[in-house]
């Protein structure tokens, strides 16, 4: 009997290098999306390197953050916090932000974004 659950690794899905303006030593896996028949979210494994941290920006939608593993901390326009593995966030349309490893071992978190926006 076939089902349509979507089952997979995330080793099995490619690992792509952050290229947006102030990003640094960063990468994002898009493990599921609307190529794995998702309709409404889409979630996705990012990677910061030591010296690592996505650009400072803002969009039209939410996020919802979960980290996984490694030292790091959000910044927004009102102040900086610690994260850590298990911490979680919720940025908010329009919110400014970014996110930076303050270790030595990658930071890693899952992040959930909406696909239409």
């Amino acid at each position: 009997m076939e089902h349509s659950m979507y089952v997979s690794h995330y080793h099995d899905t490619p690992e792509q290098t952050v290229t947006d303006p102030g990003a640094e030593e960063a990468t994002i896996r898009w493990l599921i999306s609307s190529p794995e028949g998702a309709p409404n979210f889409a979630m996705r494994l990012i990677e910061l390197g030591s010296e690592g941290q996505s650009p400072y920006h803002t969009h039209g939608f939410e996020h919802e953050i979960y980290v996984l593993s490694g030292v790091g901390e959000v910044v927004g326009a009102d102040g900086r916090w610690p994260l850590h593995q298990g911490s979680v966030v919720f940025v908010r349309p329009g919110e400014e932000h970014n996110f930076r490893n303050r270790g030595d071992e990658p930071f890693r978190f899952i992040c959930c974004i909406p696909l239409t926006s």
